[in-house]
């Protein structure tokens, strides 16, 4: 049964209700309770300080860092990267509510865009049984021979639902038969066509691992050749409505419930799925695999969710690869503390299980290293330092890493490292180091000192009298807004909802984000008022009267200037009219004083 925009209106009323925004917030961050709020460090963007603001009484966040701000949907939509929709079904799912469909188009649209997911996740959930069928029924003997080769249990085998296609046509046959079409087959990225039109299994003849997101769904799969060939030895589905890989992370959907059985110290990321599954056969159950891909802002947020400590544990090859070495600043930007696990040349996590077992491995993750010291271990082993030109060329790019240290105490305890394995005295080190030209320093932010009268002064003014408003501080709930005339589109509306709110009684800041989303800029800049005593204190409630004042008088110059435009085509008599309002409006401002600022 559908229902219409109101009753659709009120189960979300109903919904953020029953789901309190602290303790929803709170199973994801670690929060500070200070007086009636709460404070939690920002999961949108990297910070030491706290500045992720929870207002329990209002039902919304904001950062004062990042300008992340919303309710309780756009908080479940950014931190488990999932639209609107989805983030609704999450937080009914969470106090056992049904979804209500409504009537309009956007509904229709976002109602179709659901079908077809369903459909396709339908579709992968059907072909990762047939896989796994095909992998039981007596002619995958190639397929399960290869993985006793590997060392995967028949138990890790069903946890990771590995499968097996045996030829090129089967797959589609099977779904055409279960009612899919060639379409959907296609666009669920599991079969592809010939250009002769011949629908095909796009992984035909492989062993299969399917790909399951943080929400145990089957989004793609991937495949691996048994035999040698040209052909590339690994292969995914191609990306989809349900499957990108830059945001999806291998056995996240395993480590989820790790987390939730008891807690994680940290998670392990590898490259490639038979790294995963290897290492979680000789007993670490806290790993993901990054598919290959080069690491991603949104992945690095969803290794984030499950622990701040992340191991970084690919291939003998990657201490030269200096690309993948500077991806891993993302880590640093989003505030995860990552060490980096020097691998035996040559071998991958795998190798290291097959040939030294769980306990060679455990050997590797002891002596993992911080980025930082990592970076300068690549470095040293791309030079003969028995070779003075490559020993100075080392120590050069090594004194470079240093300087990126972010303590005196870490570049001491670097340059000891480096004097140790070059024999360059800790002295002649530090000189060096001092003589390499200063890093750029962070800009600082600009000055927002601006004149009243000026159109920044204008803005700063109405974002301060609406946030005073919106928040209801007590020496703004007499102020009319109707009184004041708003330039930006933005500012209408939030006085609009203001206006409204106050007659209805249901003023809510949290409500203001149905109407301009969380990523309003002009929002962003109101909400970040709330901060300290810029709206509290007694100078708060002066630089609101003085705003209120200057855009009054902006008002009135603006009436002024309009009048004053008129004057040349007018005839005499109208003349005398409209020196007459020129005249009033110039009285009108000279009784308006600015006086304190803020």
């Amino acid at each position: 049964m559908r229902s219409n925009n109101s009753e659709y209106a009120e189960f979300l009323r109903v919904l953020k209700e029953k789901n309190d925004l602290v303790d929803v917030i709170g199973s994801y961050l670690k929060l500070e309770r200070r007086g009636y709020d709460y404070w939690a460090c920002c999961p949108f963007h990297h910070e030491k300080t706290p500045s992720f603001h929870i207002n329990a009484a209002d039902k919304y966040y904001h950062c004062f860092g990042c300008g992340e701000s919303g309710d309780i949907i756009s908080f479940v939509k950014g931190y488990e990267n999932v639209d609107y929709a989805q983030a609704v079904q999450i937080l009914a799912a969470r106090v056992g509510l049904e979804v209500p469909a409504f009537d309009d188009r956007s509904a229709e649209e976002n109602a179709e865009k659901k079908r077809k997911r369903d459909r396709l996740l339908a579709l992968c959930k059907d072909t990762a049984r047939f896989y796994l069928n095909n992998l039981y029924s007596g002619r995958a003997e190639k397929h399960l021979a290869y993985l006793a080769k590997r060392g995967v249990s028949p138990s890790t085998m069903k946890k990771f639902g590995i499968g097996a296609s045996l030829d090129f046509d089967a797959l589609p046959s099977h779904l055409l038969a279960q009612g899919y079409t060639a379409e959907e087959c296609i666009e669920s990225g599991v079969c592809a066509k010939t250009e002769k039109g011949r629908l095909f299994d796009s992984l035909g003849g492989r062993l299969i691992i399917p790909i399951i997101n943080h929400m145990d769904e089957v989004i793609a799969f991937g495949g691996r050749l048994l035999e040698k060939s040209d052909r590339a030895k690994y292969k995914n589905t191609r990306e989809t409505v349900l499957f990108n890989k830059s945001k999806n992370l291998y056995n996240i959907n395993l480590v989820k419930k790790e987390k939730r059985a008891g807690g994680l110290s940290s998670v392990i990321m590898v490259e490639g799925y038979m790294d995963a599954i290897s290492l979680y056969e000789a007993g670490f159950h806290n790993v993901v695999a990054s598919m290959g891909t080069s690491l991603t802002k949104e992945q690095a947020r969803l290794c984030k969710r499950y622990s701040e400590n992340v191991f970084i544990s690919y291939d003998g090859d990657f201490a030269g690869q200096k690309a993948n070495l500077r991806g891993l600043d993302i880590f640093k930007q989003e505030g995860i503390k990552v060490r980096v696990v020097p691998m035996p040349e040559g071998l991958d996590p795998d190798d290291v299980i097959q040939k030294r077992g769980a306990e060679g491995y455990r050997k590797c993750l002891d002596n993992a290293m911080p980025l930082i010291d990592y970076r300068i271990f690549a470095a040293q082993r791309k030079y003969d330092l028995n070779r003075t030109d490559e020993k100075r060329d080392f120590v050069r790019e090594a004194l470079g890493i240093v300087r990126e240290a972010e303590s005196a105490t870490e570049r001491e305890e670097l340059l000891k490292k480096i004097s140790s394995v070059s024999g360059v005295t800790l002295s002649a080190l530090m000189r060096d180091l001092e003589a390499l030209p200063a890093l750029p320093a962070a800009q600082e932010p600009k000055s927002v000192a601006v004149k009243e009268d000026s159109a920044d002064g204008i803005k700063k003014a109405a974002r301060f009298v609406l946030a005073a408003c919106l928040l209801s501080k007590p020496y703004a709930m007499e102020q009319d807004l109707s009184e004041i005339e708003f330039t930006e589109e933005e500012h209408r509306v939030i006085a609009q909802y203001i206006a409204e709110g106050r007659e209805t009684g249901t003023l809510r800041p949290s409500g203001i984000f149905d109407l301009l989303g969380s990523d309003s800029a002009e929002l962003c800049e109101v909400l970040n008022l709330d901060y300290g005593d810029n709206l509290d204190s007694e100078a708060g409630k002066k630089y609101f009267l003085d705003s209120i004042a200057t855009l009054q008088r902006r008002t009135l110059a603006e009436k002024k200037a309009l009048e004053t435009e008129k004057l040349a085509a007018a005839s005499p008599e109208e003349k005398r009219e409209i020196l007459a309002r020129i005249d009033e409006y110039t009285k009108k401002m000279k009784n308006i004083r600015i006086g304190g600022k803020i």
